[in-house]
């Protein structure tokens, strides 16, 4: 696997450079989370999606150690659903893929302690480089680009996450790139109503990223 992982990029957008506070609920963080590294699964071409289940199609790891955990886990059980896949990974992989950003000089762990004895944990960034790439690609896309089909993929992630303001924009500015980061996802095939065989991404990745939406839309509830 090469890059950056989505599950990080992902990870990146939802935290305030300054403050190193989550930006978005913990539910949604953790769909989050978990969608992300199913995703990259399939990118790597190690996870496809079948009668209605999430399936391993190459056991081979990727050398992403939060990846290889997760494909190792889905590999040794017997065939779930996407829902029930985000839902069993969701506990502790946003602690993980933090440390990870945090041994890698991304953000730094600021442990404060509140009314004396809750301990609270800030992630401020430290190297913006990452993210100033991740939000230079979405940024394109969202102005017209034709994305690749990572790109593609994080940003049907943002959409379904209703992460607009984590773009920096809010008011009229938020609902055209909440429509903009839809059509991505339609021109992808991901949200259904293109054929995957008129997709720009392979039908195998398209499969497990509408199966993923769906999941974690149905798992978040309607939109306020």
């Amino acid at each position: 696997m090469t890059g950056v992982p989505l599950a990080e990029e992902l990870l990146l957008l939802a935290y305030d450079d300054e403050t190193g506070k989550a930006t978005l609920p913990r539910i949604s963080l953790d769909l989050g989370m978990a969608a992300a590294v199913l995703i990259e699964l399939a990118l790597a071409g190690r996870l496809a999606y079948a009668d209605g289940s999430l399936t391993v199609v190459d056991p081979t790891p990727t050398g992403e150690p939060v990846t290889d955990a997760v494909l190792a886990k889905i590999a040794a059980d017997t065939p779930h659903s996407p829902a029930s896949w985000v839902q069993r990974l969701r506990h502790g992989l946003r602690d993980r893929i933090l440390g990870d950003l945090c041994a890698q000089g991304v953000v730094r762990d600021v442990d404060e302690t509140e009314l004396g004895f809750i301990h609270v944990h800030r992630y401020p960034v430290v190297d913006p480089s990452v993210e100033a790439e991740t939000r230079q690609r979405l940024a394109e896309a969202l102005t017209g680009a034709a994305p690749d089909e990572r790109t593609a993929a994080l940003a049907t992630l943002v959409a379904v996450l209703r992460m607009e303001s984590a773009l920096g924009v809010s008011g009229e500015a938020a609902a055209d790139a909440r429509r903009r980061l839809a059509a991505i996802a339609t021109g992808a095939g991901f949200s259904g109503e293109v054929s995957l065989e008129d997709s720009v991404v392979r039908p195998s990745v398209g499969l497990v990223v509408a199966a993923l939406g769906r999941a974690v839309e149905a798992a978040l509830g309607p939109r306020r």
